[in-house]
């Protein structure tokens, strides 16, 4: 049975002022009746074809004109929305809700509807899905190229508006769809697919990973908040970068290791090396995932605390906000926890990546130290300002030369006009001889 058309009492602002919106006919697809998106002549429709999309008056309108049975909305990479599918998961007819999908339709908390069959449902969150597999079962999470039907039936007590909740994502991906080199993908149950773990997703912002080397690691730290660390790298040089990394975006990296190691670096040098700060940072970030937690090496130690170890150790300058300027020197001498095996200092500089730096990396980093960096670049900009100053002396010089040697032709010109004249007069008089 096709559902109401939805209003737009009914469905967030921030879908309805996008120009994303399909009709959507039921088609027999293998045998089941789908949804597929159509044009105006309600023929099938590309979800690539921006041609095909249109405002929500204009689609509701090509339904009630005949062509379409309902309105449906395109995901783009254009728009911050992902839309998270559950399937076979509700009675169509008692509206009975198997205990997984309630639990995560709750832990998203943002807007959500019933789906047009009636056995499912979709939630609408702001965030960036996490790379990788984006199905496992009876979940699926889209957030591009995409069309999902809209019915504006808003399941009981969710928001009516569209939240930010990358964290969450992150953790759900991880949890349901993500499945690493050493693991299998989660095995779905008769009722639906694994519960999620009660932790991944709302992690306790004071716990952290149960390794004794994050204390006898950890740098000096400082006096500011997570919130305040947050706020300040996200209006930094690297504020991009930072920006999609603390929202889940590792596609600028080969893996998630990669990523998570970036990530890391960066809050390394706003934390000053507070191991359990950036621990605890981390877990709100979008990258963060249940592998964190994994004991991965033999020595007993997680994941995420070798990561973090790693990224302090291979960070050469703290943010001190009480100086006048906004990194400080670690110590040159390492102690013994703090050289490597391979002989190196942990103070030689790397990039979030763990390389060495390259002629081509940006911004030029040393192991001179931010202080030593700024007053070489200090003492170049005060050589520019001297032999800016003495180009003007010059050029002063130039126009003052140029002053008296005009004043010295205008003179010269004074004396020679009166034998201009007397040369005019004797050629005069020689043309009259000659007539």
């Amino acid at each position: 049975m096709t559902p109401p058309l939805p209003t737009r009492e009914q469905l967030p602002d921030d879908l309805l002022e996008r120009a994303n919106w399909v009709g959507w006919r039921t088609r027999t697809c293998d045998g089941e009746e789908r949804p597929v998106p159509c044009d105006a002549t309600g023929d099938p429709a590309s979800v690539t074809d921006a041609s095909a999309r249109t405002t929500f008056e204009e689609a509701l309108a090509r339904v009630r004109r005949g062509p379409a049975d309902g309105v449906g909305y395109v995901f783009t990479d254009d728009d911050p929305f992902v839309g998270i599918t559950l399937d076979r998961c509700r009675d169509g007819e008692t509206g009975v809700t198997e205990e997984w999908a309630r639990a995560l339709v709750d832990r998203l908390d943002s807007y959500a509807e019933v789906r047009p069959a009636g056995t499912g449902y979709r939630v609408i969150v702001r965030g960036a899905l996490p790379p990788g597999r984006t199905r496992a079962e009876a979940l699926e999470l889209s957030d591009r190229a995409r069309f999902r039907p809209v019915t504006g039936d808003r399941v009981g007590g969710a928001p009516a508006a569209i939240a930010e909740r990358s964290d969450v994502l992150a953790a759900a991906h991880g949890a349901y769809v993500e499945s690493g080199p050493d693991s299998e993908p989660p095995t779905p149950t008769p009722a639906g697919p694994v519960a999620m773990p009660a932790d991944p997703v709302e992690p306790d912002a004071d716990r952290v990973p149960a390794d004794a080397l994050l204390d006898e690691m950890s740098g000096p730290g400082n006096d500011l908040g997570d919130d305040e660390i947050v706020d300040r790298a996200s209006t930094a040089v690297n504020r991009v970068t930072f920006t999609r990394l603390w929202r889940g975006d590792a596609s600028g990296y080969d893996d998630r290791d990669e990523a998570d190691a970036a990530l890391c670096s960066i809050l390394a040098f706003w934390t000053a090396g507070d191991a359990r700060q950036m621990c605890r940072l981390f877990r709100d970030s979008g990258l963060f995932r249940p592998a964190w937690d994994e004991v991965a090496y033999a020595d007993g130690s997680t994941y995420g605390a070798k990561t973090v170890l790693r990224a302090i150790r291979e960070t050469s300058e703290y943010y001190d906000p009480s100086g006048w300027s906004s990194a400080v020197r670690r110590s040159s001498t390492p102690s013994e926890g703090n050289r490597r095996r391979d002989g190196r200092d942990d103070d030689a500089t790397s990039d979030p990546r763990g390389r060495p730096p390259t002629p081509t990396d940006a911004p030029p980093i040393d192991d001179r130290g931010a202080f030593e960096r700024f007053d070489e670049l200090r003492a170049w900009l005060d050589d520019v300002v001297d032999e800016n100053e003495r180009l003007r002396g010059e050029l002063d010089a130039e126009r003052e030369r140029r002053r008296d040697l005009e004043a010295r032709v205008s003179e010269v010109g004074d004396g020679s006009g009166d034998r201009d004249e007397n040369a005019g007069r004797g050629w005069s008089l020689f043309g009259w001889l000659r007539r």
